[in-house]
């Protein structure tokens, strides 16, 4: 089901400023800010305000369309969950960010249900230490 079926079916309007805040997520190719939605919205739709956009991204976590993913530099990022799982290593000092492939984190995840009776949720992950490179 499409992120616009969800939230009709959910009972809510779909309004021009939705639509655009749901168009700059779903045509970015990387994860994208508040702020970077924000300015692609305003483009459009002057009269946009960024509590708008805060206030959509919030009921689209709320709905699991989005997610919400702190990838440094002080701002979460957020990505369609329509666009599949995946994760991050992020080096703290060059702020390179490498893929983590999923499978890596299957072993932990039966792991931490096993242990300690917790059924975890690792569909999005960001995971922060220092790049080979770094290291030297």
């Amino acid at each position: 089901m499409s992120c616009t079926e969800t939230l009709r079916e959910q009972g809510y309007r779909l309004t021009p400023q939705r639509l655009m805040i749901l168009s700059a997520i779903h045509g970015s190719d990387h994860h994208i800010s508040a702020e970077e939605i924000y300015a692609q919205v305003c483009a459009k739709y002057p009269n946009v305000n960024i509590s708008t956009v805060y206030r959509t991204l919030e009921l689209l976590k709320e709905l699991g369309l989005v997610t919400e993913t702190d990838l440094g530099g002080g701002r979460f990022r957020y990505h369609s969950v329509d666009k599949g799982h995946h994760h991050h290593l992020i080096c703290r000092k060059c702020g390179r960010i490498f893929e983590l492939d999923e499978a890596v984190l299957k072993p932990i995840e039966g792991t931490i249900l096993h242990k300690y009776g917790f059924k975890a949720d690792l569909s999005h992950l960001a995971v922060f230490g220092h790049c080979l490179t770094c290291q030297k």
